[in-house]
């Protein structure tokens, strides 16, 4: 099978095009919605499997395997659905024969204490601002910074806010971080989404969230442009 480098528009496509019908629209038009900002509220990984860069392209040699996690399990329960009853799928212009579908168990955590985190996509952390001339420029931060941790723990209280949680989100998360446990320059990531440069981070981390908290973050991704393909990460310890 050959994809493109930057095939993260392909894998989200492809989960788009195997659910039903109104919930992919839904999904791809409206989501959850928090103030100005709607969150889809899943997340997936890159893909996995014996793989070579030929002429600009990845080719992948034998089978290929990805994840996907989300807080509507409408969404897992469709996709696997549809995928299962499908004797091949695309992704982009390679035809894919579908073998299995499997569920991953919960992990169990110590809620008394930070949890371990490895990235299966890169966890990506922004802000917006405003140049002096007036213009937008987008500013991603690196895991070494202090408002890398401050935009991840905001991003998890918009979500719980965008799921009618309760008005004290802001300080049940008092205290909570995610911070850079193994992190090397190196795992830096820059993809390009459809013409957007994104930038984002893999390694370990260290996630200290209330346990809730930390499962939404688990199930919808952590920090940003998740639904792109971005903040999907497993349990270490």
């Amino acid at each position: 099978m050959h994809v493109p480098v930057q095939y993260n528009h392909l894998l989200q496509g492809l989960i788009y095009t195997n659910l039903d019908t109104a919930l992919s629209r839904w999904l791809h038009d409206e989501g959850h919605a928090y103030g100005q900002r709607r969150f889809k509220l899943f997340a997936f990984s890159r893909l996995f499997g014996n793989r070579n860069a030929v002429n600009g392209r990845l080719r992948f040699d034998g089978p290929v395997h990805f994840y996907l996690s989300a807080v509507d399990t409408e969404v897992l329960g469709s996709l696997a659905e549809h995928l299962l009853t499908k004797p091949t799928v695309r992704l982009g212009s390679a035809q894919c024969r579908v073998s299995e579908v499997g569920v991953e168990p919960e992990p169990e955590i110590d809620p008394a204490k930070p949890v371990i985190v490895n990235t299966l996509s890169p966890i990506t952390a922004y802000s917006t601002l405003q140049t002096p001339d007036g213009k937008k420029k987008t500013y991603y931060y690196a895991p070494q910074e202090k408002e890398w941790s401050e935009s991840l723990v905001a991003n998890v209280a918009r979500k719980a806010k965008a799921l009618g949680w309760a008005a004290d989100v802001d300080r049940d998360l008092l205290g909570a971080y995610v911070r850079p446990r193994k992190v090397k320059a190196g795992d830096q990531k820059v993809l390009d989404f459809k013409g957007f440069v994104i930038k984002g981070w893999t390694g370990l981390y260290e996630a200290k969230l209330p346990e809730p908290y930390f499962r939404l973050a688990y199930d919808a991704g952590f920090g940003a442009k998740n639904a792109q393909g971005f903040g999907m990460v497993e349990v270490v310890r």
